[in-house]
This record gives structure tokens, sequence and C-alpha cells, in this order.
């Protein structure tokens, strides 16, 4: 049986992920997307605090060249303890 996707490969994709604030934060996520996507381009990466400041939310906009790309990066993201939820 074959895996349908809605996706069409490649294509630009945005990878959110959510933990609580710290100056490592961004560096982290990143450093994970990049062992699947070494080339992120220039303006990849963009953090939002919560409205209290207690959490980040990165966003790093990647192309994707295929469903086991992205499955690896949001496997590796959920992995790490810093990383609370992940879009």
């Amino acid at each position: 049986m074959s895996e349908k996707s809605l996706l069409t490969f490649p294509c630009t994709f945005a990878i959110k992920a959510m933990g609580k604030s710290s100056p490592e934060l961004d560096l982290l996520v990143v450093e994970i997307v990049r062992r699947h996507t070494p080339n992120l381009g220039e303006g990849a990466v963009s953090s939002r605090p919560s409205r209290g400041g207690n959490y980040t939310a990165i966003t790093v906009v990647i192309e994707a060249n295929s469903r086991q790309q992205l499955d690896a990066i949001y496997l590796d993201l959920n992995r790490s303890p810093h990383i609370l939820m992940t879009l």
C-alpha cells in the first residue's frame, strides 16, 4: 500500500518548534534542522516569544525534498528535551 502525500516535492515547507525561552533554543532548532537540510537560505529562521515571554516559537523555512526528510527532522526535534511541541 503506498502512502499518498498532499505535498509535491521539492517544496518550500515551514517547520515550527516551540520550547521554553532561552538564548540557545534558536541555535538548537537550527542545528537539528541543518542535520537534514545543510543549505538553509538567508532569512530562513524566525522566532517569536509568547506573550509572557516564557516560551518561544521558532520557524525554519526549508526546501523539502521528501517526506522521509521531513519525518527525520520532526523525529529529531521531538527527541530533544528542550522542544515542547512541533507543528
